[in-house]
């Protein structure tokens, strides 16, 4: 019997290695990384809440990678605002990647970009 694997709406950097920072070859990255997969939405929200928790209280910049994201929900947006708003409260910090395509016309239009620290705010 086949077994089944499911997809995650988002693929976070293994704990407890040294991840590399992309162009700079062996030094290690400056924060931790969650991408977002192509599809954020309320079907996939259990699964990026728990990847968000994992992160909460990462003493490290903490960078969402939108890069592939093609399409979000309102759920997702409140609970990526739910995990920023976290992290600064916890005088932590969260660095965006990608957030161009797909996240700021969204967070835009629903008035959410300050609340996610996008790049730029609200225009």
């Amino acid at each position: 019997m086949k077994s089944r694997t499911r997809s995650t709406p988002a693929r976070k950097s293994r704990r407890g290695r040294a991840t590399r920072a992309p162009g700079n070859r062996g030094a290690p990255a400056k924060s931790d990384s969650l991408a977002l997969n192509a599809d954020c939405t309320l079907a996939e929200a259990d699964s990026l809440k728990a990847a968000l928790t994992g992160l909460i209280d990462e003493p490290r910049a903490v960078t969402l990678d939108a890069s592939a994201l093609q399409r979000i929900d309102t759920a997702a947006l409140q609970l990526l605002a739910a995990f920023v708003r976290d992290r600064r409260l916890g005088g932590r910090t969260v660095e965006w990647r990608g957030a161009d395509h797909a996240l700021e016309p969204a967070a835009r239009l629903l008035g959410m970009s300050d609340l996610l620290g996008l790049p730029g705010g609200l225009r």
